[in-house]
């Protein structure tokens, strides 16, 4: 089980969330999709991200507006990113704040 500070994937949350309940495996899906099996493998295993391309048929396919697993992805990077440079940002001063 995930800690609380630990983001889960895009990967981790297709198969949890949309694979294993739908008892579709990986090479099923990447048959339906039209995409190499090994993509769809690297995306589950986080060794890859999700593109446009693999997002407008994963969101297809599981009847979802186009861009669910593109935003999903956008936001574990922009959170990873954060916790990574947070003191960083913590000295920088805001445009609005600065002495004039």
């Amino acid at each position: 089980m995930k800690m609380l500070n630990e983001l889960p994937t895009v990967g981790e949350v297709l198969a949890e969330e949309f694979l294993a309940p739908l008892n579709i495996s990986q090479n099923a899906l990447a048959k339906i999709l039209g995409i190499p099996q090994n993509r769809l493998s690297d995306i589950i295993n986080g060794k890859r991200g999700i593109t446009a391309d693999t997002d407008l048929r994963l969101c297809k396919y599981f009847g979802l507006t186009d861009g669910y697993f593109a935003g999903m992805q956008l936001d574990f990077e922009r959170i990873k990113a954060k916790r990574k440079i947070q003191d960083d940002l913590d000295h920088i001063v805001p445009l609005k704040k600065q002495p004039a």
